[in-house]
């Protein structure tokens, strides 16, 4: 059951951060939930790294989401680039 609401809140989250990004992004089903996903464990990751989370802890909702528009960001100006 963990696996399966990974990929439910992961595809929860890149729409919001799709949403809330300006611009228009192309992405499918599949990318939006990977973006969320990554979203969430740069969140994880930055989070420790400063402080914020202890090490092996979930990032929360407003991290993911601000973890999937940095991602967002870097897809975007790589994808502008090439």
């Amino acid at each position: 059951m963990g696996i399966i609401s990974m990929i439910i809140v992961g595809f929860i989250i890149g729409l919001i951060a799709r949403a809330i990004m300006p611009g228009d992004q192309k992405l499918g089903i599949i990318m939006t939930t990977i973006l969320g996903i990554v979203g969430s464990v740069v969140a994880g990751y930055l989070g420790a790294a400063l402080g914020l989370y202890q090490a092996g802890q979930g990032a929360g909702w407003i991290g993911s989401i601000v973890g999937a528009l940095i991602v967002l960001a870097v897809y975007g100006w790589v994808a502008k680039r090439s």
